[in-house]
């Protein structure tokens, strides 16, 4: 079975964010009932989030699983931050004091597309999200880890597929511009950094509409904390659009004992699309 996405006419933000507070629980498995093999389980058979998190034979954290949103974890040992379910996705820099530090340009352009109900966001219209919103994305990714390569699958974005290349690559000078860019990897401890560069120009970093342009960074600090929990720290560093640098932070989950399903987006025509101007 696919998981069908059919793009939706644009709404207003404040519904957007209420509709993913009603989001059922989905059902990500369609291999029913069966178990992940070399999960830690408790007495009762279910898998021991707390435990330590597990390391491949290099002696590198592994992060391979399919992970979960937000909402699905408990509170990690050191207390849970202050955060609301979607909110990244919403809204990239909900949690900066002082709001996202637009460039002049890049402020007008985000009043825009609020005012138009985000209906150009890429991911209503049956184009590739972009990382950002891929990341925080209510619907599951998986991560298959390799000591040269790490896969990231996202769900929910028409089941796209990213590469991170660990061996000692350096990022393309001048790349043919991509929706998801070029990734490499390093490690830093016990935390996997990735640097991604060469974006399209005019991506969506959220669904009010943040610009991510050609000249932008994306810095991703993942952190396995325990055997159930992944912390992501993500920074923006893209000059054209912003005064400055600024970072978010992501929790999952794992979910055991489940597969990813095949997502496929159906409509294209988005003229139908409610925007700023009144309906006819």
């Amino acid at each position: 079975m696919s998981r069908l996405e059919h793009a939706l006419p644009a709404v207003p933000i404040a519904a957007f964010a209420v509709a993913l507070l009603c989001w059922p629980a989905p059902a990500f498995a369609q291999w029913v009932s069966y178990p992940t093999a070399g999960i830690p389980r408790l007495p009762n058979g279910k898998p021991n989030l707390a435990g330590t998190a597990p390391r491949t034979s290099e002696g590198k954290p592994d992060f391979s699983g399919i992970w979960g949103w937000e909402d699905n974890r408990p509170c990690p040992p050191d207390g849970c931050p202050d955060a609301h379910i979607g909110q990244e996705f919403l809204n990239i820099g909900w949690s900066l004091k002082n709001g996202l530090p637009y460039q002049p340009w890049a402020a007008d352009l985000v009043k825009k597309r609020m005012a138009d109900n985000s209906k150009e966001n890429p991911d209503a219209n049956c184009l590739p999200m972009g990382m950002a919103q891929m990341n925080a994305h209510p619907f599951p990714r998986k991560i298959i880890q390799t000591p040269t390569e790490v896969v990231l699958i996202y769900e929910g974005s028409g089941t796209t597929v990213r590469e991170v290349f660990l061996d000692g690559r350096t990022l393309p000078t001048d790349p043919e511009p991509w929706w998801n860019g070029y990734s490499v990897g390093r490690w830093e401890g016990d935390t996997l950094v990735i640097e991604t560069t060469g974006f399209m120009d005019d991506g969506w970093l959220d669904v009010r509409g943040s610009p991510l342009t050609s000249g932008g960074k994306i810095i991703e600090r993942f952190h396995r904390v325990k055997y159930g929990y992944l912390e992501l720290e993500e920074t923006i560093d893209d000059p054209k659009a912003y005064t400055r640098p600024f970072s978010a932070k992501l929790y999952y989950r794992l979910s055991p004992d489940t597969q990813l399903i095949e997502f496929v987006c159906l409509d294209k025509d988005a003229k139908h699309y409610v925007g700023a101007s009144p309906v006819k």
